[in-house]
């Protein structure tokens, strides 16, 4: 449950609530947080963990611990649930701590929510999934949970604007490559496997633009390059008459962006010297992938 404290409203009134995110240090503060998230969802309203629960968590620790190469999370005098929580708030590796949380909140998203009987039956877990969101937020670490994993946030705005709602949208049945591929791109892209990343990027910009062709019977070739793809649903009126003036920027803008920015850099071979890409690149492609899947998944679902 969030609670709008004396002490938060004054953080707000400071601007001490920023949209500028660190990834690495994951405070103690969050963590206990989690902790206490974790155990309205898995527990009773009394605070009983039922046996489905416990089999839950048995699981969790299990994955977790063939995963890490151990045989205990923590002290071998912890097991299930406090086992999971001193796991949880001790570890020293960040991505450990991110991994629980994904992986749990997985749990409370797909299984949980189906079988509150088993847990916390007055649980909300649309709420709890929205509390997560928020206090990753407050403590100025740039993750969110969204559609069963953690991704990554450079920006809330462009998060709230861009990414969420192209998230909720890949969720028809139809766009389910495109979501697959999206969120390999953020999956990627949080492990620094930039050139990765921008791959599925165009991998999934090219799905979105075959699957309407597919809807409209749009002839095209399943070996069509974006460029080619663009063209074609260009060609076919896509874009409403009214923003023909922007046809040319559009043009422009997706095709020297995504392709051209896998094509340079992520495409092809890097020869006998070593090349990263940076960050800012594979933000901007990740970004602005998010931006052209949302402008012609509504100018699709705009047309009969």
């Amino acid at each position: 449950m969030l609670l709008d404290l004396y002490s938060k409203k004054r953080k707000r009134e400071r601007g001490e609530f920023s949209d500028v995110y660190q990834y690495e240090d994951i405070p103690s503060s969050l963590r206990v947080q989690v902790v206490h998230m974790l155990k309205e969802a898995f527990a009773t309203e009394g605070g009983y963990f039922s046996g489905e629960a416990k089999k839950n968590i048995k699981q969790i620790n299990s994955l977790l611990c063939r995963e890490y190469g151990v045989f205990k999370l923590a002290d071998e005098y912890y097991e299930g649930f406090e086992e999971l929580s001193k796991f949880l708030l001790q570890t020293e590796d960040y991505e450990q701590v991110l991994d629980v949380i994904e992986l749990t909140f997985r749990i409370i998203d797909r299984s949980i929510r189906k079988h509150l009987y088993h847990y916390n039956k007055h649980l909300n877990v649309d709420e709890l999934i929205n509390e997560l969101n928020q206090r990753f937020r407050e403590a100025g670490v740039g993750y969110q949970y969204e559609s069963g994993e953690l991704i990554r946030v450079d920006s809330q705005f462009i998060h709230s604007e861009a990414v969420k709602p192209v998230l909720s949208l890949l969720k028809a049945q139809r766009y389910h490559s495109v979501n697959q591929e999206f969120l390999q791109a953020h999956e990627h892209y949080r492990h620094g496997r930039y050139e990765e990343s921008t791959a599925e990027c165009l991998k999934a910009l090219e799905s979105l633009l075959k699957t309407i062709c597919s809807k409209r019977n749009w002839l095209y070739d399943q070996k069509d390059t974006a460029k080619r793809l663009i063209t074609i649903v260009l060609k076919n009126g896509l874009i409403p008459s009214f923003m023909q003036n922007q046809l040319n920027i559009m043009q422009n803008l997706l095709d020297s962006g995504i392709p051209t920015v896998r094509n340079k850099l992520a495409g092809h071979g890097q020869g006998p010297t070593q090349r990263e890409m940076p960050d800012y690149i594979a933000s901007y492609a990740l970004h602005l992938t998010a931006t052209t899947i949302l402008l012609i998944a509504q100018a699709d679902a705009a047309q009969p």
